[in-house]
């Protein structure tokens, strides 16, 4: 994991920290990491295959053009085997 130092925090701004630590029952640490991951956690879960529709829609897909890449991919089942090999390759 990182380490993050953090210089120069007003008192003020350490004191609400410990508090709020306290009241989670947390250290001041445990609760400044907590608060990073919140700030930076997006809203909500991404969703891959909504993002792909929506970058469909933005270019212009159509549902027809789905069908022509559908009936053009390869169907054959992929082995674990055959993957492990690749990988390893």
């Amino acid at each position: 994991m990182a380490v993050l130092t953090v210089r120069n925090i007003p008192d003020e701004v350490h004191r609400a920290l410990r508090v709020r630590a306290a009241l989670h029952g947390r250290s001041i640490e445990a609760e400044v990491r907590e608060i990073l991951a919140a700030a930076v956690r997006p809203e909500e879960r991404l969703r891959v295959g909504d993002a792909l529709a929506d970058i469909g829609r933005k270019i212009g897909l159509t549902n027809e053009d789905f069908a022509v890449l559908e009936s053009v991919r390869d169907k054959t089942p992929e082995s674990r085997e055959l993957r492990w090999r690749l990988k390893s390759s």
